[in-house]
């Protein structure tokens, strides 16, 4: 299967399947002519996409990868997974906490800001 094939069966263009190869989280295995041979790469993409909306770093990927199992968010209890996803989660939670703590200033700004607009001529 060409680089092409792969990105027509998945949706996902040969430039980020080659990026895929380069951050080692798709090593297709390679027939004598260069083409792919490995069906599997399709199911591997899928997983790829699955962690990245999850918003793992491809770092993050890399190691988890062996671990899935399926194109569903489903992992093996590999080494260092559950403390992997545990601080992933943590760290995302705490964006969350800043975001609400900036949305909630800027709200009082605007309710500050916004009769000294409706009442100037």
């Amino acid at each position: 299967m060409r680089i092409g094939e792969l990105a027509r069966v998945t949706g996902v263009s040969a430039f980020l399947l080659r990026y895929y190869e380069a951050q080692g989280l798709l090593a297709p295995i390679r027939t004598d002519n260069g083409y792919r041979s490995d069906d599997d790469d399709a199911t591997t993409v899928d997983r790829v996409r699955g962690l990245l909306k999850a918003g793992l770093s491809t770092k993050e990927i890399r190691q988890l990868l062996p671990c899935a199992t399926s194109s569903t968010p489903e992992l093996e209890p590999c080494a260092e997974v559950l403390e992997l996803l545990r601080a992933r989660m943590s760290r995302l939670s705490d964006r969350i906490d800043g975001l609400r703590r900036s949305r909630d200033a800027l709200r009082t700004y605007l309710s500050a800001t916004e009769p000294a607009a409706t009442a100037r001529p």
